[in-house]
């Protein structure tokens, strides 16, 4: 990884599992990609217009998403005459798992804290706040989107 510092480009050499962790972080850093990854969780082998159908965004849009997640490695593409077929690569799944798990194995919070986390309600604003009510994650709470 080059870096640039003040006009000075330094080489950062990580090891090979650092450096897919930051690949697969960077490409979870948005919301859609998420949201894709949740629905090819819970059903593997999925089209773009069958995520398109889940997630209010143009087919253009979504099909972006899907070529991050590709570049990460975090989806694996087949091919079936014209349609492509979308699935989780679970390799690299497995990677982030182990490194958030023997993360947050060191990271001690105490019951105060945990209560005060779960909570906290957050309010959605601006342009994407319709997405709210795609909640893949918890799909028994009905969370309706709060005015702003």
């Amino acid at each position: 990884m080059n870096l640039q510092v003040m006009g000075i480009t330094k080489e950062l050499n990580f090891d090979i599992e650092t450096e897919a962790i930051g690949k697969i972080c960077k490409a979870l850093g948005h919301p859609t990609r998420i949201q894709i990854m949740t629905l090819l969780w819970k059903r593997d082998n999925r089209t773009c217009g069958e995520i398109v159908g889940l997630i209010p965004l143009a087919q253009s849009t979504i099909s972006k998403h899907l070529l991050e997640l590709k570049k990460a490695s975090l989806v694996d593409v087949k091919y079936e005459g014209k349609k492509t077929i979308y699935s989780i690569t679970v390799d690299n799944i497995e990677v982030l798992k182990k490194y958030v798990s023997n993360y947050l194995s060191t990271i001690e919070i105490s019951e105060q804290d945990k209560s005060t986390v779960l909570a906290t309600r957050h309010k959605m604003r601006g342009r994407n706040r319709h997405l709210k009510q795609y909640n893949y994650q918890f799909p028994h709470k009905n969370i309706k989107a709060e005015a702003v």
